[in-house]
């Protein structure tokens, strides 16, 4: 792969809210420090993502030393959020898992609500290392994961995305490309591979640190989410349909499971080991 490198890392503090990134990051057994280990519930325990509310992308999320955060959107005043006692959990539902989390204060359910214009709750996984196991078709036993979608790591490659844009370029919704990276909302973005060239890894080391590839990331209707506007189109959806469909999944990047703890930073060397 010659000269692939970490291009740039990408935390999402809450899920569905804008993220930060760093220039580094530490790797935890389910994914970088800090990423996805707060999402919002409706009052029936469902997780609150992009799927059911756009809107969510303009607000951001920032860590705060400790593992707080503090919340920000346009038109708003932020609101900091301390990391709540473990004195009793809510069980939430996430994609069909039920997962116990800890409440946030009464302040953060009341911004995220007024922000949205719906009741929701802000919750914290307090303990990522017992909460919720990967998916046990493509895990092994004891391998964990925060409240990303379902592995603790999204790896993308920016050569993939300039082919999805050069498709894109050539279809029906020529006018809604080129997308940017943050439509597909990654942890890990590599340069300097062939486009699609992650199809085939097996297990790769990012710097000192290995991971698995689980597998690959069937995307759904985040993507087609302006991160900027909230507003959706067609693309990418329709040229992922025509292109990238794989075991019936519309496909774009990989995903990871550490195989060890350590820490990447932008510049390292990326390496296929298989």
């Amino acid at each position: 792969m010659g000269n692939a490198e970490l291009h740039s890392i990408h935390v999402h503090p809450v899920k569905a809210f804008r993220g930060q990134s760093p220039r580094e990051a530490v790797v935890e057994p389910w994914g970088l420090a800090g990423d996805r280990r707060w999402v919002l519930i409706d009052d029936g325990g469902k997780v609150v993502t992009q799927r059911q509310q756009p809107r969510l992308a303009l607000a951001a999320a920032e860590l705060l030393p400790g593992g707080g955060i503090r919340l920000s959107a346009e038109g708003r005043e932020p609101v900091s959020v301390p990391v709540p006692e473990p004195i009793g959990t809510t069980t939430l539902d996430i994609f069909g898992d039920k997962v116990e989390a800890v409440l946030a204060d009464a302040a953060a359910h009341d911004w995220c609500s007024d922000y949205l214009g719906a009741e929701v709750r802000l919750v914290h996984m307090d303990d990522p290392a017992i909460r919720r196991p990967v998916d046990p078709d493509f895990a092994r036993p004891g391998e964990t994961v925060s409240f990303a979608d379902g592995y603790p790591l999204l790896v993308t490659a920016l050569a993939s995305l300039q082919a999805l844009n050069s498709l894109i370029a050539q279809g029906d919704h020529a006018h809604e490309g080129p997308l940017p990276m943050n439509r597909f909302r990654p942890n890990a973005v590599v340069s300097g591979t062939a486009a699609w060239a992650e199809d085939d890894w097996s297990r790769i080391a990012i710097g000192e640190v290995t991971f698995r590839v689980a597998k690959m990331c069937g995307r759904c209707v985040v993507t087609t989410t302006d991160q900027t506007t909230a507003e959706r189109d067609k693309e990418p959806l329709h040229t992922l349909g025509r292109h990238r469909r794989f075991g019936g999944q519309l496909v774009f990047g990989q995903n990871l499971v550490p195989e060890s703890p350590g820490t990447v930073r932008v510049g390292d060397p990326v390496t296929v080991l298989e």
